[in-house]
């Protein structure tokens, strides 16, 4: 797909919530079937400016869990470089040469290691590569980092772990499973505060226009209550 095309159905997106593209999603007979599990949830939340939220292509990825255990050199050189050599042979990050503006990293990494796979540094560095988020049911370190940050990533939990020793690269670009849910390259990614939704990549344009009027319905009559509440109107309605 075209940039220009890409950037068209983003465009059809911004502002939609999770729960508009659910409901939508339901409207056309995929009712639980797109939805990430609960348990995936962003790490932090912005109630000012919503900077947590993002719509984004997929771009997936699946790390497998390791068989031989953590790197034992009791030289501290040694280890390094042991660890080095693991971060580039064994668990490299391939999708960084994939990465274009507006993707989302989905990364299926599910493991029973203590792995904080989301960290404040090579996260960062998939922001500066073109990325709006992060989708994982794996974990995420330097939390305090990547929320003062404002990183977004919806992660199933927080770890403390690096990759060497614990997990191992495994393909680029196939479809994986994130939270119950089936997620393939190109597929459309909703993000808020209530979660993750999944949207194939050929309904993106009928849920749009679905959403849109479920949303315009939902903002309606919040505006009515605001108003009985003598609230000021703000960005949501």
């Amino acid at each position: 797909m075209n940039q220009a095309k890409r950037e068209e159905i983003l465009e059809l997106y911004d502002g939609l919530r999770v729960t508009d593209v659910n409901d939508a999603l339901d409207a056309i007979g995929l009712a639980n079937v797109c939805i990430v599990d609960r348990s995936i949830r962003p790490l932090w939340r912005d109630i000012e400016n919503f900077k947590h939220r993002f719509v984004g292509f997929a771009v997936t990825y699946r790390y497998l869990p390791n068989n031989t255990g953590p790197i034992l050199e009791s030289d501290y050189e040694k280890y390094k470089a042991e660890k080095l050599r693991s971060y580039t042979e064994d668990s490299p990050e391939k999708f960084m040469e994939v990465i274009r503006k507006g993707d989302v990293v989905v990364i299926d990494c599910y493991t029973n290691t203590d792995v904080g796979f989301s960290g404040s540094m090579n996260t960062y560095a998939w922001i500066n590569a073109g990325a709006v988020g992060v989708v994982t049911n794996g974990g995420a370190r330097d939390t305090d980092e990547l929320i003062k940050q404002e990183i977004p990533v919806y992660s199933a939990y927080i770890g403390r772990g690096i990759r060497p020793g614990r997990l191992i690269a495994d393909q680029l670009n196939i479809p994986v499973n994130i939270g119950g849910a089936l997620v393939r390259p190109g597929d459309l990614v909703v993000a808020d505060g209530d979660g993750v939704v999944i949207v194939p990549i050929e309904k993106v344009e009928e849920v749009a226009k679905i959403a849109w009027d479920i949303a315009g319905d939902d903002k309606a009559e919040r505006r009515v209550q605001y108003q009985k509440a003598g609230r000021e109107p703000d960005f949501t309605v």
